[in-house]
């Protein structure tokens, strides 16, 4: 059956692979082969990507999926060497996060519609389709084969790269946010913020350990919030930590983009910089203001930092879903980055 030029065959193989016992959704959510093969090859002829007799010859797990599943397809196109495809499945998801992040039909807007107009190193976007049975949303992308994860990478420079990466995206962005084919994407405001710390406190409350700082820090977090909504917006990433960004072939490739937002670009490397030793951050830092602006930096570049810093602790302490993580971690770098902005 043709697809614009491009012919699909399937080889039959079950999803006995897929094992849900401990994921957030079923395995119901995963469509069967010849599902999967029709409207894949439905989606790549609509995108124009690749063009040719398309046949699906496998599939496997993504052992590296978090919220969303996602499995690796290989197929053949027409003569020419196999090609291994990303597929996200929505699913059954519910990842939202009061306004953080988008879902996989809005990933796939980000990279149709930003990251695939962008002269720098991200996945191939392939396309996207509905299924039919469900109406979940399936993103296709490249598969960047023997890629790994700038945190396993035994090349220190790697995370340094990484930072004039992001820089050099914020550069770039620095006018499209305001382009109408990008007005679906999220945008931070007053609101948005205040909600986190507003959760935050209402948690450690109900609680009843809530530390008697927290309390005045929330009360000035309007003060962040004003550094953050002055300062120029960008578009970001929004969750630029090293979990999220992949080493292929010598170049960096950030991934998992359903938390992209217009916002200040200081957001991202708050979180690329987290946890890591002051003189390693002092150079990411420099990394950055030098690829976004190689004319000089603006002069409260630290100040912005700082509050975006801020905004990070609070992200994770005001979210009920994420508390369990870390939650030590995030409350005491609350606390010194408040007292290093004279909030506490």
């Amino acid at each position: 059956m043709p697809w614009n030029g491009a012919e699909i065959h399937t080889y039959e193989q079950p999803k006995s692979w897929l094992n849900t016992d401990n994921m957030n959704f079923s395995s119901a959510a995963i469509p069967d082969f010849d599902t999967l093969a029709t409207e894949l090859g439905t989606a790549i002829a609509e995108s124009g990507v690749l063009v040719g007799e398309l046949t699906v010859i496998s599939r496997q797990p993504n052992v590296y999926c978090s919220t969303f599943p996602s499995e690796i397809i290989t197929c053949r196109l027409g003569d020419r060497h196999k090609i291994r495809m990303l597929c996200k499945y929505s699913a059954e998801v519910d990842n939202e996060s009061y306004g953080t992040r988008g879902g996989v039909e809005y990933e796939a807007d980000v990279y149709r519609q930003l990251l695939q107009t962008l002269d720098l190193s991200c996945p191939t976007f392939y396309g996207v389709y509905r299924e039919p049975a469900n109406n979940h949303t399936v993103l296709v992308l490249e598969y960047l084969a023997d890629s790994i994860r700038i945190i396993h990478s035994s090349d220190p420079g790697t995370v340094f790269e990484a930072a004039a990466w992001i820089g050099r995206f914020h550069a770039l962005c620095n006018t499209r946010a305001s382009t109408p084919a990008l007005s679906f994407l999220n945008r931070y405001d007053p609101e948005y913020y205040r909600g986190w710390a507003r959760r935050t406190l209402n948690m450690e409350q109900q609680s009843g350990q809530a530390p008697r700082w927290l309390e005045t820090v929330c009360s000035r977090f309007d003060e962040v919030i004003e550094i953050l909504c002055e300062a120029p917006s960008t578009i970001i990433h929004g969750e630029y930590y090293p979990k999220n960004i992949l080493l292929h072939d010598g170049l960096i490739y950030p991934v998992d983009w359903e938390s992209t937002a217009i916002a200040s670009g200081e957001i991202d490397l708050a979180t690329l910089t987290e946890g890591w030793a002051p003189h390693d951050i002092e150079r990411l830092e420099l990394e950055y203001q030098q690829a976004r602006w190689p004319q000089g930096s603006p002069y409260d570049f630290h100040r912005v930092l700082a509050a975006a810093r801020i905004y990070i602790q609070f992200r994770w302490l005001g979210d009920p879903r994420a508390r369990l993580q870390e939650y030590n971690h995030y409350l005491d770098a609350l606390h010194t980055y408040a007292g290093e902005m004279g909030l506490t």
